[in-house]
């Protein structure tokens, strides 16, 4: 298994993959695929990692630069999904390692919604404090790499539509 950046001729196996992964969840929406179409469009897309092997897409990950409150330098990681046959293969693990390992040359930390029980493994946790309008909690995670808690709002990137402030 390869993971690299994606190129142009990955987008249609990566819309592909995100709708086909995400369907999958109860919390998806559907517009998954739509919303990394948009980052892309709109520059917003610091990581763009694709798992590869032999010649096939069956994983991917993104990051778009992220604030909590006025805190610029955060990374937000998400869609992180794997082909559903290839689930439990370690793919997820292997793009998140990756991926952390190039955030933490850029940025003050990482911080996804997701679930609890999947990324304490890679040291995300729920901080006081921290969080997404409409979101529990325990679902808004941070990693920061320089020790600093985060606290207050996840602001994502407007390509996410949350209509968050600033």
């Amino acid at each position: 298994m390869l993971i690299r950046n994606e190129t142009a001729g990955d987008i249609p196996a990566i819309s592909r993959l995100v709708t086909e992964a995400l369907r999958m969840l109860a919390q998806s929406t559907g517009t998954e695929a739509g919303i990394v179409e948009k980052l892309r469009a709109e520059g917003g897309l610091s990581l763009s990692l694709v798992a590869e092997e032999d010649g096939e897409v069956i994983g991917y990950l993104a990051a778009s630069p992220a604030r909590i409150e006025t805190r610029d330098g955060w990374s937000l990681i998400g869609p992180l999904v794997v082909l559903p046959s290839r689930h439990r293969e370690g793919i997820g693990s292997a793009l998140m390692a990756e991926a952390l390992r190039r955030l933490r040359a850029t940025s003050r930390g990482a911080a996804l919604v997701g679930d609890p029980a999947y990324y304490a493994r890679f040291g995300f946790r729920a901080f006081p404090g921290l969080g997404v309008t409409g979101c529990p909690p325990e679902v808004v995670q941070a990693l920061p790499f320089d020790g600093t808690e985060p606290r207050g709002e996840l602001i994502h990137h407007p390509a996410f539509g949350l209509n968050q402030k600033g």
